[in-house]
């Protein structure tokens, strides 16, 4: 029997991004996210409009999509409440939010150069995707969100994923990292305790990260 309730988070299940900008001083910026779907050689991705990832990518017009496996788990969870942002609102302060300049180190990731655009490619992840920005639109009235469409104009794949002899990737060798309703799975099963969970207050079916 179903039943009617108010859902406070939609995350049903979507892969883990962290997208590589750059930032107006020549450094860059590393922020994990999970509301993005691919269509051809296109991707929408839905961004927070203050922060600093929409700023980058609005003025440089580029980002490289780094797809992190499951196994990088406590890499990607360490950047869950950092900020590029100096100026921190009092809603991050009041969810434990610091400002971060240097979020590759931070997270222990190594930037390498890119092919077609200047933000930098994540070496730990599996799939790097160089992209250039095709749109941006206010994704609700209030002007929260902004819905981005990029184009993928560069795709770098570990060999060990791809079939060999072709263009594609096996997909039972690719286990990417995915958030279920700000929790982290990988081959189906929880696969750390979430730091952005717990601050957002939602209910955690694992331990809870020791203080």
């Amino acid at each position: 029997m179903h039943r009617n309730i108010d859902l406070k988070v939609l995350y049903f299940g979507t892969p883990v991004v962290l997208i590589s900008t750059g930032n107006p001083d020549g450094t860059a910026n590393l922020a994990p996210m999970s509301s993005a779907w691919w269509l051809g050689n296109q991707c929408m991705l839905g961004m927070n409009t203050a922060s600093r990832t929409t700023q980058n990518l609005l003025r440089e017009g580029e980002c490289v999509l780094n797809l992190p496996s499951a196994e990088l788990v406590g890499a990607v969870d360490r950047l869950a409440l950092l900020t590029g942002t100096p100026e921190l609102s009092q809603h991050k302060i009041d969810k434990g939010y610091r400002y971060e300049p240097d979020k590759f180190g931070a997270a222990g990731f190594t930037a390498l150069a890119a092919d077609l655009v200047s933000a930098p490619l994540v070496a730990e992840c599996p799939i790097q995707l160089e992209c250039e920005l095709v749109s941006a639109v206010r994704f609700d009235r209030a002007d929260l969100a902004t819905a981005f469409t990029v184009r993928v104009v560069r795709a770098h794949v570990d060999e060990q994923l791809i079939v060999p002899g072709t263009q594609h990737i096996d997909p039972q060798r690719w286990d990417p990292l995915i958030m279920k309703f700000c929790e982290f799975f990988g081959n189906g099963s929880q696969v750390h305790p979430s730091r952005l969970a717990t601050a957002w207050e939602i209910p955690q079916t694992v331990p809870a990260r020791p203080a």
